[in-house]
């Protein structure tokens, strides 16, 4: 039995299709859209070359009867559309406004064009054109036109996979047009980024402070450019030191701009205070009157207040992790979780609660954020207490080596993943 499908190509068909794969593979290799366009018509001079010219127009954004002429293949500068739209020439009116407005293909064999019309330059001579509307959002928004300078110069029979075939290769430009401004949208973002990443960064202690009897490391890792973490130091009257760590809801840069409104309430403190609650207190009330309001926005808190001469630590929580501290003495690990409150932002009547522990020379104290004991193995086990734990009591008592310790050790767990929240460590070693 002989199949309907078994005839062999012909020798024109044969070069018909390779013309038209190698014409494919040319312009699926551009990523610019003026060099794919300039590349087809290239290629289209060499399938037609009975054309004599080619136009093309577009009305977008504007209103009828004016239009621009976008492409012309008498011009001898190559006009970027989408960057040079200021030199394309506008037009309003005549025979092209009509074409281009009217949403058809046309065809118009026996072509005069009188010598006012706006176009007359563009069609002069010419004396057959046919009309193909470049469709979005389902009208013509732009048009290719070709001409000849004999009459009859177009048949409808090729008129159907002309349209075809200008519809899907605008389709093809726009897709190049849009990824080319998601692109430069995306580095403008980027960059917008980095600048609030570098302020927030400014924001954060330059150095380490000196506190006498403790010994201090610190690490600080965003999740995306700029974060929501936040820890700083304060040196306080006799000779006290405050510590703050806090983890602004959310990520990204909504996030860092609360960690900096965070890092000016609380460097605006009006005078000095050696009360860990009061200090909470203050940016409670001062974040519900002015910023988080209904937003959903809050901030968890800890503030710890350090005696170098007795070694005593007083500290209060708003809704943070509780710091970790492990005994020199007895190797034990234990939680400072003994004044936990709402988190900041949520609640006016917030009234913070505070508690103490005398600490020994020895001791380590790790204040972190939710980014560490969150972090995420491959099958969705987070981090956890007990692994943090596990570094605390294999670490060293130089505060630096345990800081590397656990951040190789989320690391390893999570196996280089993109951490989904940010990670900020800060360990103390008592002298």
């Amino acid at each position: 039995m002989t199949s309907e499908f078994s005839s062999e190509p012909t020798p024109s068909l044969i070069e018909r299709l390779s013309q038209i794969m190698e014409t494919m593979r040319e312009l699926s290799l551009q990523t610019d859209p003026q060099a794919m366009v300039r590349q087809y018509y290239n290629r289209m001079r060499q399938v037609n070359p009975q054309i004599d010219r080619r136009l093309a127009m577009s009305r977008r954004e504007l209103s009828y009867p004016e239009f621009r002429i976008t492409r012309y293949s008498e011009w001898v500068d190559d006009i970027d559309p989408w960057k040079e739209p200021d030199r394309l020439p506008l037009l309003s009116g005549g025979i092209l406004a009509d074409l281009i407005y009217g949403n058809d293909p046309r065809i118009i064999n026996h072509l005069v064009v009188a010598p006012d019309d706006p176009a007359y330059q563009y069609l002069e001579g010419q004396h057959s054109l046919q009309a193909i509307p470049i469709l979005d959002q389902g009208i013509s928004l732009n048009m290719s036109l070709h001409t000849r300078r004999i009459e009859n110069g177009f048949s409808y029979e090729h008129l159907p996979e002309a349209v075809w075939l200008a519809n899907l290769f605008g389709r093809a430009t726009n897709n190049l047009v849009l990824a080319e401004r998601l692109k430069e949208a995306y580095e403008e973002i980027d960059r917008e980024l980095k600048a609030v990443a570098r302020i927030q960064q400014s924001l954060l202690p330059i150095k380490l402070p000196d506190i006498p009897r403790m010994k201090l490391a610190a690490s600080y890792q965003t999740a995306r450019r700029a974060g929501g973490d936040y820890y700083d130091f304060f040196p306080l009257e006799g000779g006290l030191w405050g510590i703050l760590i806090a983890d602004v809801s959310g990520h990204g840069t909504p996030a860092a701009v609360m960690m900096a409104v965070m890092h000016s309430i609380a460097h605006t403190f009006p005078g000095v205070t050696v009360s860990p609650g009061g200090m909470l207190n203050y940016l409670n009330e001062r974040l519900c009157q002015h910023y988080v309001g209904s937003t959903g926005t809050f901030v968890t808190a800890f503030y710890a207040i350090f005696d170098p001469r007795t070694l005593r630590l007083t500290y209060s929580s708003a809704g943070h992790n509780p710091p970790r501290l492990r005994r020199c003495v007895q190797k034990q690990i234990y939680s400072l979780s003994h004044a936990q409150q709402f988190p900041l932002g949520v609640m006016k009547s917030f009234k913070a609660v505070e508690a103490s522990i005398d600490l020994r020379s020895g001791d380590q104290l790790v204040f972190y954020t939710d980014g560490i004991v969150e972090a995420s193995g491959l099958d969705k086990e987070l981090y956890g207490l007990e692994r943090l734990d596990g570094e605390l009591s294999a670490g060293s008592l130089d505060p630096h080596r345990t800081v590397q310790a656990i951040l190789e050790s989320v690391e390893a767990f999570s196996c280089g993943a993109q951490a989904s929240d940010d990670r900020t460590l800060v360990i103390g070693t008592i002298s």
